[in-house]
């Protein structure tokens, strides 16, 4: 079945990733991201963490993405390595409801192996450019948990200044920001 899936990056590059459409063939190789206590944690809301189950938690990741995909609500692209060939990660654009209003986010989570190497900032700025070189959006956010240093790192190197502290889902989170020029 044939979705819309609103603000794909489907068919886009970097020196060095891939953007495609996340299918159910990259279950298995999610699932390995899923069994890292620490991954989830800056993903996942407090409620969500209480499920222990790696399975289960891939599933819930994995109904979230298709959900967005089938309503028009931006989504996850998976991030392949153009020299392996091996999938590194997920980012995208996502839409987002803020303090009651609605924004598009950049979202990113890479594979535990791949981080430190520079593929979020990369695959995070083709979403910023991608976003702004199509009129999407005058500015662009990134939802992130203060503790979450890495992140904080990729939005500051994608030109992101903290915007305001909020709650999210129940969860303390900084807004990072981003304004087309």
């Amino acid at each position: 079945m044939e979705t819309t899936f609103s603000y794909s990056l489907e068919g886009q590059e970097t020196k060095r990733l891939l953007f495609r459409r996340i299918t159910e063939h990259d279950f298995e190789i999610w699932l390995e991201f899923c069994k890292y206590p620490d991954s989830l944690k800056y993903i996942f809301s407090q409620e969500q963490l209480k499920v222990e189950d790696p399975i289960e938690r891939c599933r819930m990741w994995f109904n979230k993405v298709f959900h967005r995909y089938e309503n028009g609500l931006g989504g996850m692209n998976a991030l392949v390595d153009k020299q392996t060939g091996e999938f590194v990660g997920q980012c995208g654009l996502l839409i987002q409801t803020i303090d009651d209003i609605e924004e598009l986010e950049i979202g990113y989570s890479i594979m535990p192996s791949y981080r430190g190497k520079g593929f979020a900032s990369e695959a995070a700025n083709r979403c910023k450019e991608f976003a702004f070189e199509n009129d999407y959006t005058t500015s662009l956010i990134s939802v992130i948990v203060p503790e979450n240093l890495d992140s904080i790192k990729v939005a500051m190197n994608n030109g992101m200044k903290l915007s305001k502290t909020t709650i999210s889902n129940g969860d303390l989170v900084n807004i990072y920001r981003v304004n087309k020029p």
